[in-house]
């Protein structure tokens, strides 16, 4: 009896095999077997990381196409407060709209002659009798133009004395009665050509136009032909200063597009039709 305990005392190693649990066959696999909660979370991880990848791909393909069609734009706020889109360009270049306008708001207010100064209060228009701005002519010695044509004349270039002398030759063609409420002159523009690029910051315009002229009780209109090619180049936009007096606010209100006419001559059609 004794002998026999012993021998099964000498193969412990035996026993401890007989009782350990046998481990499953792994076909294939690596590392330690991963419980089923942690799967389905890794699972579920792995799904939500994936859907915020297609949603940063579609984030950033409708932010390029937006990139894209605003590429060079900017959001301006005009002197009046509203806002306005812009693009960015070259300080000597202008488009073809900028300039057309330009040319037509200047010409028109230039070449319309009335006896009225028109103003705005409290959203308001109001008329007053225009007492004229003296002008001194060579020729017909001191005379009076419309205030408004004389603001608008701030869009013609004072280098070489352009304006001064314009400003003289105009005073000799508008007619004396004007100021006295005996007739009205009114610019209508016809056609604009688009604008011609002569040099770096510099443009020509044709402009087919007639000045139409009404007797005081505008019962009868005379009109004559007025073409033109208007000459215009780029300059800086003044800087709107503190209000010190109203002229300071009309030559701004003339050169706000950065431009100025520096030639008005008559338009030949015959060489232009060549």
């Amino acid at each position: 009896m004794l002998n026999l305990a012993k021998k099964k005392s000498d193969n412990p190693t035996q026993s401890v095999t007989k009782k350990a649990k046998v481990q499953p066959m792994r076909l294939l696999s690596y590392g330690q077997a991963t419980s089923i909660p942690v799967a389905i979370s890794s699972l579920v991880s792995a799904t939500a990381a994936s859907l915020c990848f297609l949603i940063m791909l579609a984030n950033y393909g409708a932010t390029s196409s937006i990139a894209r069609y605003t590429q060079g734009m900017s959001l301006i706020q005009l002197q009046d407060g509203s806002t306005a889109v812009g693009s960015f360009a070259n300080p000597n270049e202008r488009s073809n709209e900028v300039i057309k306008n330009f040319v037509a708001n200047s010409m028109i207010k230039i070449f319309t002659w009335n006896g009225l100064i028109r103003s705005e209060e409290n959203g308001r228009i109001i008329e007053t009798i225009d007492k004229g701005t003296p002008i001194k002519s060579d020729n017909a010695g001191k005379k009076l133009i419309p205030t408004s044509v004389w603001k608008a004349t701030f869009a013609l270039s004072e280098e070489k004395d352009f304006r001064a002398s314009f400003l003289q030759k105009l005073a000799e063609t508008i007619p004396d009665g004007i100021l006295n409420g005996k007739g009205t002159v009114t610019l209508i523009t016809n056609h604009l050509s688009a604008p011609r690029k002569l040099e770096d910051g510099k443009w020509e315009v044709d402009m087919v136009a007639n000045l139409v002229t009404f007797d005081a009780e505008r019962s009868q209109s005379r009109g004559v032909e007025f073409n033109k090619t208007v000459t215009v180049r780029a300059i800086d936009v003044p800087q709107n200063l503190p209000k010190i007096n109203d002229i300071t606010q009309d030559i701004y209100k003339a050169k706000a597009q950065g431009l100025e006419i520096v030639q008005i001559v008559d338009l030949d059609l015959g060489r232009k039709k060549k």
